[in-house]
C-alpha cells in the first residue's frame, strides 16, 4: 500500500498540517497551539477544575501542569481552592486570558467557517460519520490483538 492509499497517513498529515497553521497564529501571540486549546477549554464564568481538564482535553497530566504553569507565568490564568473539595484547584482565567481565548476562539472559528465554505454539508455529514466510525473502532480496540 502507497501511503497515498493510507487513512492513518491522511489523518496525520492533516492534522500536523492543522496543528502547524494553528502555531503559527498562536507564535504572533507569544502562545502556542496547545495553550489555545488549553484556554478554549476553560469555562470564563467559573473556571474549571485542574483534575476534570485533563480528561476533557485528552492530555496526560504531566503535560498539563506544565502548560499550566506556564500560562500562570504569563498571567493568563490563576489556581483557586475548589470550594467542594479542598484537595483541589479551579482554574479561572484572568482578564488577560479572557482576550486570549477570545482570540483563539475567533481562529477556531475561522477555520470552521473557511472549511464550510469549501465543502458541502454532505461532505461534512460523511466526514463526521467517518470520524465517529474510527473512534468508535479504536474505543471498542479491534485493531490490534493483546499480546
Amino acid at each position: 500500500m502507497h501511503k497515498e492509499e493510507s487513512i492513518d497517513h491522511h489523518l496525520r498529515a492533516t492534522w500536523q498540517a492543522v496543528s502547524k497553521m494553528y502555531n503559527e497564529q498562536a507564535s504572533k501571540q507569544n502562545a502556542t497551539m496547545a495553550t489555545g486549546f488549553v484556554l478554549l477549554n476553560i469555562d470564563c464564568e467559573t473556571g474549571t477544575s485542574s483534575t476534570s481538564l485533563g480528561p476533557k482535553m485528552g492530555m496526560e497530566a504531566t503535560s498539563l501542569s506544565r502548560i499550566l504553569k506556564n500560562m500562570q507565568d504569563k498571567g493568563v490564568i490563576y489556581r483557586e481552592k475548589n470550594p467542594k473539595d479542598g484537595r483541589g484547584v479551579i482554574i479561572k482565567l484572568t482578564e488577560f486570558g479572557k482576550e486570549k481565548r477570545a482570540l483563539a476562539r475567533t481562529f477556531v472559528l475561522r477555520f470552521n467557517s473557511v472549511v464550510k465554505e469549501n465543502v458541502t454539508e454532505e461532505q461534512l455529514i460523511n466526514f463526521f460519520q467517518v470520524i465517529r466510525v474510527i473512534n468508535s473502532l479504536i474505543k471498542d480496540k479491534v485493531f490490534f490483538v493483546k499480546g
